[in-house]
């Protein structure tokens, strides 16, 4: 199985299970808080599942398990049906907040979630992305700005998230949550690549890379 559709897999599971058992849950009479909690579980399980086999952990594994433990544990903590609707919401900002802060850190975040995927796939001679990130300041500007793109997305998605959270019925909440990932997704992606194609990134003979021919 491809990485990308391994990562396509293991994204599907960890979205449409913990739905898929909030509903089982609630049909059985089990209380909001309850139904809550347990599905909110299973995210978690699979990113340390994940991290164990590995052993030793990528930067974007140590993110998503942090984040899922952290959320699990909220999950325990909290009481209030409409705040455990809304945690998704602010785990979202807190990581747009992140992706902004990134975009003029050493390596914004778009650029390390992004190479595991990407890397030796685009440019000339599947050079490293260490080598493209040093050699070239328009690569560098390129996932910066991405970087942003995504921050921005992203506090999008938690403020809609809020605000349905807490005034929409709580059972309808999970389900819309659900399909605001996969519809969030389709525009990140279409947004993303409409910036990247005209700056080359996936033409190996575009003038992004003509500075690897200088010596």
């Amino acid at each position: 199985m491809s990485t990308r559709l391994k990562g396509l897999t293991l994204l599907a599971v960890d979205i449409g299970l913990p739905m898929a058992l909030y509903y089982v849950l609630r049909a059985s009479d089990v209380e909001y808080h309850t139904a809550l909690v347990v599905s909110s579980f299973i995210p978690g399980l699979s990113v340390v599942s994940d991290l164990l086999r590995r052993r030793k952990p990528d930067r974007l594994g140590l993110y998503m398990t942090v984040m899922m433990l952290a959320s699990a544990a909220v999950s325990l903590l909290v009481h209030d049906v409409r705040l455990l609707l809304a945690k998704d919401g602010w785990f979202t900002a807190v990581a747009g907040l992140w992706f902004l802060a990134s975009a003029r850190g050493e390596r914004p975040l778009a650029f390390v979630f992004t190479r595991f995927l990407l890397e030796g796939r685009v440019g000339p001679n599947r050079e490293s992305w260490d080598v493209l990130w040093e050699r070239l300041p328009a690569f560098r500007r390129i996932w910066r700005v991405v970087s942003v793109i995504y921050g921005i997305g992203l506090l999008i998605d938690a403020v809609v998230r809020v605000v349905i959270a807490y005034t929409l019925p709580v059972d309808a909440v999970p389900g819309i949550n659900t399909a605001q990932y996969v519809v969030w997704l389709l525009l990140m992606q279409v947004a993303i690549n409409v910036y990247l194609v005209p700056t080359g990134l996936f033409n190996r003979y575009s003038r992004l890379y003509a500075e690897l021919s200088r010596t």
